[in-house]
């Protein structure tokens, strides 16, 4: 059989077309990314909340009536607030941690490993929730624009997610070109839809009597409460997911890295402040805000709804332009999820709180079990809720403000244990007025939104927690017990090589000069399932076993397995300082539906045999065309 026909040749080149050819590891400085080309890896999911976060605010506002539904601009104000001061705390934290400072990191070195595996839980939930959110939203602005796709969001959702992860398995610097032209494509048409909006409501003016859902606003029911506002902010708190991507990120940027990842911080914010406030007062022009289904029976998202009021209906160029780069937006929001947590899970691995495979980066210099296992964690998650973005928006940033809570008192205990550099005292206020708002919103957002799902995240993290502390146990253990100052084993004194007979081929005379290269003493073990055919067997075993001894065994219960059980125990018992390799033949098939016409015979004994000490199974492979 030649190299071009055996199987792992056809499946290389269908991996090698699919994700490209490998990249040495000479090469990874020139896979990292430029400022240009961090924007849309690293914000993406940021700039991409001003698409439903809005929305959310208004959806409980609603409830307030008119008096209400104004408010909605200051809640806007409190929470681009809320984002500048965040954002500068992890400005800090950038520059006291260029080589990658998300708050596992940041908590693990200065609080303890048990407070970071808190925070990289809560990281690691927030980055599934992204990656659901901004699929499901990706989806739903795409059925704004063509109704008639709404039954069919969970396809399109788990296709978008498949594509997403594709892209990144392909490597990081390619993810940001292939995302590049959809995220600026994305800022350029919000704000051409924003300056046509405004010029549109300016010469309109603001309705007098606005509508909200089919009823006049002004006699709606319902009043402005403190804790109708604290709702409305926590559901508009969805906008900051995506701030700390650019600190965990920090390695992927080129030299100086510190200095690149803090320009794309900046960068992202102001964007971020200008889109959410130019929606927030723009929506103020609009004559009607449909945001109930029953309302809106065709699911326009209020992105949609505003682009319509600017571009003067849904059925012109500019209104399809800004759902397109919308939904595409949306869709490569994941992104920061996907770059982010398999370098989080890598770290976590590197310390024993998650299985080691994750630690491993692949042929193309990507975590690529990461994106695999988080690709599967967002797509079920998806299934579940059945693509429905209202179901999935109550569980968003419960966890990524107790990640932020997190990372704010590991900078404070950070700048206390150094006392510097100069100046030291006013990076630790930051901090300390970082963590006292931080920890507020996480308690008013769990609060506010506990009875609406999240719940589910809190039940979540313990059960995270629980699973990481018990893999971080069972790897101590196995290290206790791998140790050289543990104990030694006593070491096999005397060698037996058996190997397995069912009938005598090619494949089982070139495994006999195996088994005699290992033990010249070697026997021939043979089961006997059917009598009949022992005759020829031994006939020809007398042939072209070259004197090795044939054992027959026999087996009363049609066992292929137990009779050769029962024989290495009796080995093992007659002499325990024996070691035993059991050498079984086994056919390798050029096509793979031939592999069901043969029994995986070793397996099956490496299953059972697994337990028995100083026994080994090795198989020796003959091809079959």
């Amino acid at each position: 059989m030649s190299a071009k026909q055996r199987p792992w040749y056809t499946y290389e080149r269908i991996h090698r077309f699919l994700l490209g050819n490998p990249i040495p590891s000479s090469k990874a400085l020139h896979e990292r990314l430029s400022p240009k080309l961090g924007l849309p890896v690293f914000a993406a999911d940021n700039l991409s909340s001003i698409s439903y976060a809005t929305e959310a605010i208004l959806a409980i506002l609603i409830l307030g009536g008119l008096g209400a539904m104004r408010m909605q601009i200051w809640v806007s104000g409190a929470i681009v607030l809320l984002i500048g001061i965040i954002a500068y705390t992890y400005q800090q934290t950038i520059r006291a941690y260029p080589k990658g400072g998300g708050s596992y990191i940041v908590t693990s070195e200065n609080i303890g490993p048990r407070v970071g595996l808190l925070a990289g839980s809560a990281l690691m939930v927030d980055y599934v929730l992204t990656v659901a959110v901004s699929i499901a939203a990706s989806a739903t602005a795409l059925t704004s624009a063509f109704p008639s796709l709404h039954p069919h969001l969970v396809p399109i959702s788990i296709v978008g997610i498949a594509l997403v992860a594709w892209a990144n398995l392909r490597g990081v610097r390619e993810s940001g070109a292939l995302f590049a032209i959809p995220t600026y494509g994305f800022l350029v048409g919000i704000f051409t839809m924003l300056a046509f909006g405004f010029w549109r409501g300016i010469e309109q003016g603001v309705p007098e009597h606005q509508m909200v859902n089919g009823q006049d606003a002004y006699h709606a029911a319902g009043s402005v409460t403190l804790f109708l506002l604290l709702r409305a902010f926590s559901a508009g708190c969805t906008a900051l997911t995506g701030i700390e991507a650019v600190a965990d990120g920090v390695p992927a940027f080129k030299p100086p890295e510190a200095k690149n990842a803090i320009l794309v911080l900046r960068w992202m914010v102001v964007l971020l402040a200008a889109m959410l406030l130019g929606v927030g007062l723009l929506v103020q022009f609009l004559p009607n805000v449909s945001l109930l289904p029953v309302e809106n029976p065709e699911h326009r998202t209020l992105i949609s709804q505003i682009a319509a009021f600017s571009f003067g209906g849904t059925h012109n160029f500019g209104f399809y332009l800004i759902a397109f780069m919308t939904a595409a937006i949306l869709m490569l929001a994941t992104n920061t999820a996907f770059a982010d947590f398999p370098r989080l899970s890598s770290f976590m691995a590197r310390d024993g709180f998650l299985p080691r495979a994750l630690a491993r980066q692949g042929d193309r210099l990507v975590f690529h079990n990461g994106i695999l296992l988080l690709a599967i964690a967002a797509a079920v998650l998806v299934w579940h809720f059945k693509g429905e973005l209202d179901l999935l928006l109550p569980l968003y940033a419960v966890s990524v403000f107790l990640a932020f809570t997190l990372s704010q008192l590991g900078m404070i205990a950070h700048w206390r244990r150094l006392k510097a550099p100069q100046g030291w005292q006013r990076r630790l206020a930051v901090n300390v007025v970082g963590a006292i708002i931080c920890g507020a919103v996480m308690l008013v957002i769990l609060f506010t939104k506990f009875y609406e799902g999240a719940w589910i995240i809190a039940v979540l993290l313990v059960i995270l927690y629980t699973a990481f502390s018990a893999i971080k146990a069972r790897y101590a253990f196995i290290t206790r017990q791998l140790a050289p100052s543990s104990g030694l084993a006593p070491a096999p004194t005397s060698h037996r090589s058996l190997l397995m007979v069912s009938r005598v081929h090619k494949g089982v005379i070139k495994a006999l000069e195996y088994a005699r290269l290992l033990d010249p003493n070697c026997l021939a073990v043979h089961v006997t399932l059917n009598e009949k055919a022992l005759p020829d067997v031994q006939r020809d075993w007398k042939k072209y076993g070259k004197e090795v001894p044939l054992v027959v065994l026999s087996s009363p219960y049609r066992s292929l397995i137990e009779p050769v059980l029962d024989y290495v125990d009796g080995l093992l018992e007659a002499d325990p300082h024996l070691a035993i390799t059991v050498i079984v033949p086994e056919a390798i098939s050029s096509k793979p539906h031939h592999k069901l016409l043969h029994d995986n015979v070793a397996s099956q004994l490496k299953r059972h045999l697994l337990s028995r000490p100083n026994v080994v199974v090795s198989t020796v492979r003959y091809l079959l065309d």
